[in-house]
């Protein structure tokens, strides 16, 4: 999946020369939190944010300062130094990304435009709809040897049953060797598919039937 899939399109923007008060009365009108600001040609010069307004706002004890600050440009408190993406960027690359540089949404240029606006509810969004958690479905969780051709043994004993995988998840066990493989399937009776799983040898995690905690 890449970026331009699901990156918000109708980007809110202002200019540097608006003031901080229109930028609150923004956020607050679209219930947003980023704000791009541009220049002619949608040219990206900055972006402000919520917290770039907490972090150069006055006391609340101070209110003529505070009608001040309210009343200066943008330019004064947005942040300049910027990290951007692009429109055919991965979306697991660009999570990453947030992630490492902690921050909480990414513009997205093209030819050196601002195209597109790509936040961190845009990938979480994006992740419940990956993971199915969006559509009913029976969750499973199984415990395979770190090898080649787990997940194609697996899905067969589903294949067999008939039963439609809506996701896979797979993620490696506290124990090298393992990993963890997590299906969610279009199905409500799971006893079949654990029998047959179990018969195979192969470890159901969850539901666990018996109840026993390994």
């Amino acid at each position: 999946m890449i970026v331009r899939q699901i990156m918000n399109k109708n980007v809110i923007t202002l200019s540097s020369k608006d003031t901080i008060r229109l930028a609150l009365e923004t956020m607050k009108q679209n219930r947003i939190r980023h704000i791009p600001i541009v220049k002619e040609n949608d040219c990206l010069v900055g972006i402000i944010t919520e917290r770039d307004v907490k972090d150069a706002s006055p006391s609340i004890f101070q209110r003529g300062l505070n009608e001040d600050f309210l009343n200066k440009p943008i330019k004064s408190i947005m942040s300049t130094n910027l990290i951007t993406g692009h429109p055919l960027d991965f979306v697991e690359e660009i999570a990453a990304v947030l992630i490492e540089h902690k921050i909480g949404c990414l513009p997205i240029l093209q030819d050196g435009r601002l195209v597109g606006l790509l936040t961190e509810t845009d990938l979480l969004h994006t992740f419940v709809k990956l993971t199915g958690a969006d559509q009913p479905a029976s969750h499973i969780e199984i415990k395979v040897p770190n090898v080649a051709g787990m997940l194609a043994e697996v899905s067969s004993i589903f294949q067999r049953r008939g039963v439609n995988i809506a996701s896979v998840l797979i993620y490696p066990d506290s124990v090298n060797q393992y990993k963890i493989l997590v299906f969610r399937v279009q199905t409500m009776n799971l006893m079949m598919i654990i029998n047959d799983l179990q018969t195979e040898g192969f470890e159901v995690l969850w539901p666990n039937i018996l109840g026993n905690d390994k």
